[in-house]
């Protein structure tokens, strides 16, 4: 367990991260007045989540691998990280939902439902705890998995 600490760690701050973002978004009014827009909006998370990857490869490079490391290492790194996001993830949107923006699952409903987007069974069925709780797990081990990739290329240090 020792040797996972670091990706432990950095996947406590990328939850973290996550949080923060969310409670940015809700003060932006992207999960209110501006819903419609939420969908692009949020992925001005994106460079965070890639530099978060990037400052957790390079200090796995610095502390484990001695300035060293190789593309596999660092992939495999990533892909720690991602597993431990991932697992995070449901208690991310549990906080997110409960107590940051509690009223987004009726929103983002209402928005669907009124605009013609899906129908209220549709958009109930979707849009709620359980649901967003799976899709952010898988979500991350996703986006984990190509993150890892890429950041790994630019980690590799001989």
């Amino acid at each position: 367990m020792r040797k996972l600490t670091i990706e432990f760690k950095w996947a406590i701050l990328f939850t973290i991260a996550m949080l923060l973002w969310m409670l940015f978004e809700k003060t932006m009014g992207w999960h209110g007045e501006r819903i419609a827009d939420h969908w692009w909006l949020t992925l001005f998370f994106a460079p965070f989540a890639i530099l978060m990857y990037l400052l957790a490869m390079r200090e796995k490079r610095r502390r484990v691998y001695g300035g060293k490391m190789t593309w596999l290492q660092g992939f495999v790194s990533g892909l720690i990280l991602s597993v431990f996001v991932a697992l995070l993830s449901p208690l991310a949107q549990y906080i997110t939902h409960n107590y940051i923006t509690p009223e987004y699952f009726n929103n983002v409903i209402e928005h669907s439902v009124t605009n013609e987007l899906m129908t209220r069974t549709a958009a109930n069925e979707y849009f709620n705890i359980n649901n967003y709780m799976w899709q952010s797990a898988f979500g991350a081990l996703g986006m984990g998995v190509v993150t890892s990739a890429v950041v790994a290329i630019f980690v590799k240090k001989k």
